[in-house]
């Protein structure tokens, strides 16, 4: 999903100051009430990460945190985590992105999920199982 890939690196380049540094406060759903949702170019890049990392399925999570955590806390698909993941809330990271800031992204991304036959976006947990089960 190259066209996926380069909606992230064109992310990446904007002049939008942020620096995750991995503290997976914003990974924690059940707790702040927000979750990413997936365009099926974003699933098909993630099952493919979930799956070249020898899973094939995801982990329910009695915690409510995102099902891509590893037990130490760190994200299993870091390169290849959702645009939501990249454009999160999180303070410590810089804080969200404003909408009219990635407005552009979004609207190559739903393209993406058009192009794929898509149905629009999915919540993260519901996209990526989707999409595993199909690889």
């Amino acid at each position: 999903m190259e066209a996926v890939r380069e909606v992230y690196k064109d992310l990446a380049a904007r002049p939008v100051e942020r620096n995750c540094i991995r503290r997976t406060e914003c990974c924690q759903f059940q707790l702040t009430g927000e979750m990413p949702f997936l365009t099926k170019g974003e699933a098909l890049v993630a099952a493919k990460a979930v799956k070249a990392a020898g899973r094939t399925k995801l982990p329910e999570r009695k915690d409510g945190a995102c099902p891509l955590l590893k037990v130490d806390g760190k994200c299993t698909i870091y390169a290849d985590r959702p645009f939501g993941c990249r454009t999160h809330f999180c303070d410590a990271a810089g804080g969200p992105y404003t909408r009219k800031e990635v407005l552009d992204l979004i609207r190559r991304l739903e393209v993406i999920d058009s192009q794929l036959s898509g149905c629009g976006p999915l919540r993260l947990p519901v996209a990526i199982a989707h999409e595993l089960s199909s690889l």
